[in-house]
């Protein structure tokens, strides 16, 4: 199976059988026997094709004289794979791009859909000019979304909220592929020891500047193949969700409750800056997920997490007053990390930041039962919005009477941000999109 095909059968998982696009590439590029060069081509046509999906259904458009939605699901994704090919990867000369793609065709479809396929391609690469973007100051939010392959609904949202260049700032770096981020395992080895390690075995990479145990990867072999990461040096976890267990603060000897825990990677944080002395209930509604969480906290050398099934909207009633400290890591709409995750624009609603600030006052209300008189509640997000985030915390603490609002930036092992709340953005802050709140239990 060559690198195009493989491609395009892991394209097909995702947009057919709702696939999550980094699982289905990983486990499909580790089946084949592929060279380095081909692993990065599918990597990068893969995710380009899918973060780019809208824009190049648009763009077939203008070759067509049918919908879109009535061409057949593989023959449209060799068609988008075409197509982006053409008018994304400059290194794949156009021939290439529509001879691959109608030698596919040939296999998935028949003679009447080669045909469709090499006619659509190859007047596309004939007469680029007919794709016409829309006018940038007549039409900012269609611009936008078609040139940085964003839902136009969201980017309508930003340009409401942050004007037109600092949203074209962040869906452009939304499209930029983030760095690999590593947390250090202070149990075993200080930052400085980690890194000459990591040298050691080829990574290239440096601090981080935002929080002590981080690193950044700027290049690495396959991180499966590290002894480091099997010996439990280190953890893969990203910048902006390290900071949370820096604003949570734990002290060795508490009891330590993480409401929405799995897969463990702030669970382990919290581990480790406890020096392994307490205990952590790491909480998860599902089972399976909580079996990554044991298997990271064995491999890290932490044996004060119990991971057990439960349900965060009804948490307090069970450990009611018990716990020093508690983390309501909540369920959301994900929009701080998209670039992380070339599916997920797609698969987002307007309507989730209806529903889901429901689900989440829910979960802090009940988790809030469980801190006891002088502890901390932290509440954290990965997205953006603040019906998930300030609206949430402020509804929340007009009820609760009994928290109190810390200044959360305070919190944070760098300097300069005192926000109340912290709200951090990929073109602003080049880490993750990530809201954390600190509160306290005063009476």
């Amino acid at each position: 199976m060559d690198a195009r095909e493989v491609a395009l059968k892991i394209i097909n998982d995702v947009t057919q059988n709702q696939a999550y696009a980094n699982i289905a590439l990983a486990r499909e590029i580790n089946r084949q026997k592929l060279s380095e060069q081909d692993r990065r081509f599918i990597t990068e046509l893969v995710y380009g094709t899918i973060k780019a999906g809208a824009t190049l259904d648009w763009m077939i458009g203008h070759y067509i004289n049918r919908p879109v939605d009535k061409i057949a699901p593989v023959i449209l994704n060799i068609l988008r794979m075409g197509m982006y090919q053409m008018f994304f990867l400059s290194k794949v000369p156009v021939s290439a791009a529509c001879n691959q793609a109608v030698e596919l065709t040939k296999k998935y479809g028949h003679i009447g859909t080669v045909k469709f396929v090499n006619a659509v391609l190859r007047n596309a690469g004939r007469t680029p000019e007919k794709i016409v973007y829309p006018d940038k100051e007549k039409n900012m939010a269609r611009f936008l979304a078609l040139t940085y392959f964003h839902p136009e609904w969201l980017v309508k949202r930003w340009l409401k909220r942050l004007g037109a260049e600092a949203t074209e700032d962040l869906c452009r770096i939304n499209n930029l592929t983030p760095p690999l981020c590593l947390r250090t395992n202070t149990l075993k080895n200080t930052r400085e020891e980690l890194l000459l390690i990591l040298e050691s075995e080829g990574v290239v990479a440096e601090p981080s500047r935002w929080t002590p145990e981080g690193i950044i990867c700027h290049s690495s072999p396959a991180l499966i193949t590290l002894k480091s990461l099997r010996e439990g040096l280190f953890q893969i976890q990203d910048e902006s969700s390290m900071l949370v267990a820096h604003v949570l603060d734990p002290q060795p000897g508490e009891f330590i409750i993480d409401t929405c825990a799995a897969p463990g990677g702030k669970s382990t944080h919290i581990g480790a800056l406890m020096q392994n002395k307490g205990r952590i209930l790491s909480g998860d509604i599902h089972e399976h997920k909580l079996v990554i969480t044991r298997e990271n906290a064995e491999r890290l050398g932490i044996n004060i997490i119990e991971a057990k099934v439960l349900d965060a909207t009804t948490i307090g009633k069970q450990y009611f007053a018990q716990a020093d400290r508690v983390l309501v890591d909540a369920p959301c709409s994900g929009l701080g990390v998209l670039r992380r995750k070339a599916d997920s624009r797609w698969r987002k609603e307007e309507s989730m930041l209806q529903e889901l600030p429901k689900l989440q006052k829910t979960i802090l209300h009940s988790a809030a039962d469980c801190v006891k008189v002088g502890g901390v509640l932290v509440y954290s997000t990965c997205t953006t919005e603040p019906e998930e985030n300030q609206a949430v915390v402020e509804s929340f603490l007009k009820e609760r009477s009994e928290f109190i609002l810390e200044k959360t930036g305070n919190f944070l092992p760098v300097t300069g941000h005192d926000a109340d709340m912290v709200q951090l953005w990929p073109h602003i802050d080049e880490v993750d999109g990530f809201f954390i709140a600190r509160l306290t239990r005063v009476r």
